[in-house]
């Protein structure tokens, strides 16, 4: 082989290994499949946060076995229970005391026993009455103990307890078979009642003083989204009996008239004294409640995915995102609740719940009046709806099932009860462009977690969503969506709300939550301190003829609860901080603030015989000395009987000392609804948001995002264009890909509301 002919051939071999690599280069720039990777943390999980996870169906059904064979009574199933039956209402995880917990946490102490909290029934006892037991060792229970009057300080009367799907199923029964048929004219002329196209909605509280099982039940027509579609009858029923046979109607309302019962109602209209309005009957699909899109399919919106993997890891109930760990669980009556909460391996939170959802209704119809919804007491993490992909959440979220037990012998799977995520939030979390003195940019994308549950209770969806920034900082807030109540529009109905559809008055209403939030700034025990701003006249230095108006801090140490409960008109300092006795480099008590988005107004008046019951919407912040004989700021039982409620959180607030003590956080945020026409079919989740923010506050000695990885950095020096400098510019190579989507799957209907 002669010298050119191998130039040749070591030519074409070139040639070939240049378009081979140039290929190579394209299909690493072309989209393709992501490559997920591992989470960037690695750390192992030691099972320590089990120590505030939610019971497993193993251990659900532990608990139901051992109560069945050890209170020597038969226990119905409260899928099918009378009230004269002993059935279990729910249970739920027993959380150990702090103190314990925190030795096995944090002192090598030994791990708190596992134990479960059972609600039950007890109809066919002498005096029927709702008993609280805990129940343990779990997961092989061997005792329980009676914890109602430990905590309540008496029986819980059974006029309290919350109602059961079984007492619905009931009440329809009822309704089918003497109600409506007491007035056979005047259901099938006016309402076309055929079995089957009325929904009822329920009015709470139940009565007008202790002791009262006494419920409005509002008729509307069986279509989609029939809290929109009143047809202006109303029944209140006595269900206070034991004995379905002595239940009764106690009073009648129609289209703004009253009457003693049904039997009057068919009286007077075959008598023609009856003012008719009558309402066209909707097609199934609801018409304008409909939330069938009114446009084709078009363009896919936007989706967020992870070009690496996600940044986070979820073990069991355990979470790390970044320099922040915690662990969090599911109340079936309180709904979501975090423990733990750690950043750079210090605790800042040993727990931060959802306590209660409060809504207050105004109508000139007689459910609607009535009506202050609270609704822990239909279950709160009971109603958490299973999330659905991309639209509820990211679609690459990570989606968690739950169990529960509740209304029943068995446990029930809840699927994507609960989702987490990593979200880029659109804007920088922080960001300077420099272009005096000298040239540079620095910013960062502030990329957060989120961990979010959905609970639809009757009409309104709440999203609770806890958020974790990488600054230190954490939100806790909710956004209420779902259809507005409503009522039959009559009379001077625009007194209490808007009309929104030809018989609808979309009835003014308030929504009310309250977190429970308890810190542990730098330590265990802190104080609250208050940092505010004053203007004091000054002498200019350099000229005393002139003044200056200057704003100069002013601190208060908050000493007693009383001083730190913070009604919700009363003025309240801007800057209000749990603080530590540890200092940072500056010399500056470490602290993290406490700041709230709210637009509450009033609740309720106080001098109303119920606001007892709901004392803690008095306070937008109220701060009390932790005690694990309180541990919520309500009671499930309040909503049947707030007349005389099993907790009332205004009893808390007795001007303890609260300077170097483990201190509570009561948070209240709340808005004011007045349904309009673009609440129709749905409301919408713009504006109507709330919450608070925990903030560092001299806590650490700089901003910690700084040590993000995700800072970026560069000077007109700089080569801005190489990924060494900006890993920005490399995007294109680095998150380049398609996410590999996992198949849309849902799961979850029931509907209990026929009638």
């Amino acid at each position: 082989m002669n010298m050119k002919t191998v130039l040749v051939l070591l030519l074409l071999a070139l040639a070939t290994i240049f378009a081979l690599v140039c290929v190579l280069l394209t299909r690493a720039r072309a989209p393709g499949a992501c490559q997920h990777q591992p989470p960037a943390q690695e750390e192992a999980d030691d099972g320590r946060s089990r120590v505030f996870a939610d019971l497993t169906p193993e251990e659900l059904a532990q608990v139901v076995q051992y109560l069945r064979g050890s209170l020597g009574v038969p226990l119905a199933d409260a899928a099918h229970a009378k009230p004269s039956d002993n059935c279990i209402a729910s249970v739920d995880v027993q959380l150990p005391a702090k103190a314990e917990v925190l030795r096995f946490l944090d002192a090598g102490g030994a791990r708190p026993p596992r134990e479960a909290l059972a609600v039950l029934y007890f109809g066919a006892q002498a005096e029927p009455n709702v008993t609280e037991y805990v129940v343990g060792p779990l997961p092989t229970p061997a005792y329980h103990r009676d914890v109602t009057v430990q905590k309540y300080g008496g029986k819980v009367p059974y006029h309290r307890r919350p109602a059961l799907p079984a007492e619905y199923k009931q009440v329809a029964e009822f309704f089918k078979i003497q109600v409506f048929p007491a007035a056979p004219s005047f259901m099938h002329q006016v309402m076309e009642y055929d079995g089957a196209n009325l929904a009822a909605v329920t009015a709470a509280p139940r009565g007008s003083q202790s002791g009262d099982r006494l419920t409005w039940f509002i008729m509307f027509q069986n279509v989609s989204g029939f809290f929109l579609h009143p047809v202006g009858l109303e029944v209140l029923v006595d269900h206070s009996s034991l004995d379905l046979a002595q239940w009764a109607v106690h009073r009648v309302f129609y289209n703004g008239q009253y009457y003693r019962d049904m039997l009057e109602l068919e009286s007077i209209y075959v008598q023609g004294g009856v003012h008719v309005e009558k309402v066209r009957r909707a097609p199934q699909d609801g018409d304008f409640s409909s939330m069938r899109p009114r446009a084709p399919v078009a363009a896919t919106f936007p989706l967020q995915y992870e070009p690496q993997g996600p940044r986070y890891s979820v073990r069991s109930n355990h979470v790390i995102f970044q320099a922040w760990s915690f662990a969090f669980g599911m109340s079936v009556m309180t709904g979501i609740r975090l423990f733990d909460i750690q950043y750079n391996g210090e605790r800042v939170v040993y727990e931060m719940s959802v306590q209660e959802a409060l809504s207050v209704y105004g109508s000139n119809c007689p459910g609607g009046m009535s009506t202050r919804y609270m609704d822990s007491s239909f279950g709160i993490g009971r109603y958490a709806s299973p999330l659905v992909r991309g639209v509820d959440c990211p679609y690459t979220a990570t989606y968690v099932d739950m169990h529960t037990l509740h209304e029943g012998m068995s446990s029930s799977r809840k699927t994507t009860a609960l989702c987490i995520f990593e979200q880029n939030l659109g804007s920088p979390l922080r960001r300077h462009y420099s272009n005096l003195q000298s040239l540079y940019y620095g910013g960062m994308v502030n990329s957060a977690l989120v961990l979010r549950s959905i609970t639809t209770v009757g009409n309104y969806d709440y999203v609770w969503d806890f958020v974790f920034y990488q600054n230190g900082a954490i939100e806790g807030k909710v956004q209420a969506t779902g259809y507005t109540s409503s009522s039959f529009f009559h009379g001077n109905g625009l007194q209490y709300g808007n009309r929104v559809w030809e018989h609808t008055l979309g009835t003014i209403h308030t929504h009310f939550v309250n977190y429970k939030v308890d810190l542990d700034v730098g330590e265990v025990k802190n104080s609250l301190v208050a940092h505010d701003m004053a203007f004091e006249m000054a002498q200019a230095p350099w000229n005393p003829e002139q003044q200056i108006e200057r704003p100069r801090l002013t601190e208060k140490v908050l000493d007693t609860e009383d001083q730190a409960a913070f009604r919700l008109h009363s003025t309240m300092p801007r800057y209000i901080y749990f603080a530590t006795n540890q200092k940072n480099k500056w010399g500056h008590q470490r602290g993290y603030r406490i700041q709230i988005v709210s637009f509450a107004g009033d609740h309720i008046p106080e001098a109303s015989s119920m606001e007892r019951a709901i004392s803690w919407a008095r306070y937008k912040l109220a701060v009390t000395r932790r005690k694990e004989e309180e541990p919520t700021s309500t009671s499930i039982y309040n909503q049947n009987d707030p007349w005389t409620p099993t907790v009332a959180f205004a009893d808390f607030i007795n001007n303890e000392t609260i300077t170097n003590e483990d201190l509570v956080a009561w948070i209240t945020a709340g808005f004011l609804h007045i349904p309009h026409s673009e609440d129709i079919p749905n409301t919408l989740t713009v504006g109507n948001s709330v919450g608070f923010l925990l903030r560092p506050y001299n806590y650490y000695n700089l901003d910690p995002s700084i040590y993000s990885p995700d800072g970026v950095f560069f000077t007109s020096e700089q080569d801005f264009m190489a990924c060494e400098v900006n890993p920005i510019t490399c995007l294109s190579q680095t998150a380049s890909c398609l996410p590999s989507l996992p198949p849309f799957t849902y799961d979850g209907f029931q509907n209990i509301s026929r009638l």
